[in-house]
């Protein structure tokens, strides 16, 4: 099994990795910032391949994928993303296009490159990580990126409609809060008061049996699903208290 993921480095894609590379996959690991891996096991394993660059770098994105994929692409994890809160938004608004160019731009120019390979090569699979975020319905002063997760679950919808015909399958992941060193940087160093916090191992089995599957969606935990599906029901004004 040879899988490329596109956010390697760290958090959900990096525990993604460690669990792939002891069912001896060959991996290709891609990040902004691979010396993140400096000091772990797999920055050194033979079975490992890295790249370093940004998913938002339409052409660094598919020399990668065409490099590794001489060798065969049996699969794309897509976990890389940006988050920007309302604040920094408001304080530095060219962060919006950065997010919509990483995290919906990229995952086309991923899907793209790596979907196009598999068609000649008679099959594959495309699994995107997006959130929870992304089954919040619109309403005026949403989050910039739960917009951007919405269109992300809405590609992986399309796609998995058009590469059907092919053997491609297309998983979309939608994890509430996973206990990662991301999460807890943007919540002080602590994220033990997000809701229904899952611990990274947890999120990772979800994840892993969902994809043995060829599910099309894992939404996961169901207490927060459910409290996204209430919220939608409330009136308008009521969902414009939410603090973002």
């Amino acid at each position: 099994m040879r899988i490329m993921i596109i956010g390697g480095t760290s958090g959900i894609g990096l525990a993604l990795a460690e669990h792939y590379a002891r069912q001896g996959a060959q991996l290709a690991l891609c990040g902004r910032d691979i010396s993140r891996l400096n000091g772990h096991p797999l920055r050194t394993s033979p079975a490992i391949r890295l790249y370093q660059f940004s998913i938002a770098d339409s052409s660094s994105l598919r020399k990668a994928i065409d490099d590794f994929a001489l060798g065969g692409l049996d699969m794309l994890i897509v976990t890389a993303a940006r988050y920007v809160d309302a604040v920094r938004l408001g304080e530095q608004p060219e962060l919006g296009m950065a997010l919509l160019h990483t995290n919906v731009g990229g995952l086309i120019d991923a899907f793209e490159a790596s979907s196009a390979l598999m068609r000649n090569n008679g099959g594959g699979h495309l699994v995107a990580v997006a959130s929870i975020a992304g089954l919040l319905n619109d309403y005026p002063g949403a989050s910039l990126y739960g917009a951007s997760k919405r269109v992300a679950l809405g590609l992986c919808d399309a796609y998995r409609k058009a590469l059907a015909p092919f053997g491609i399958a297309v998983t979309a992941i939608v994890p509430g809060y996973v206990d990662t060193a991301s999460l807890r940087e943007l919540n002080g160093g602590d994220a033990g008061a997000k809701p229904f916090l899952q611990t990274e191992a947890t999120a990772v089995q979800r994840i892993v049996d969902t994809i043995d599957r060829r599910a099309e969606q894992c939404i996961f935990p169901w207490q927060l699903h459910w409290l996204v599906r209430v919220f939608n029901c409330l009136p308008v004004c009521v969902r414009q208290l939410r603090r973002k």
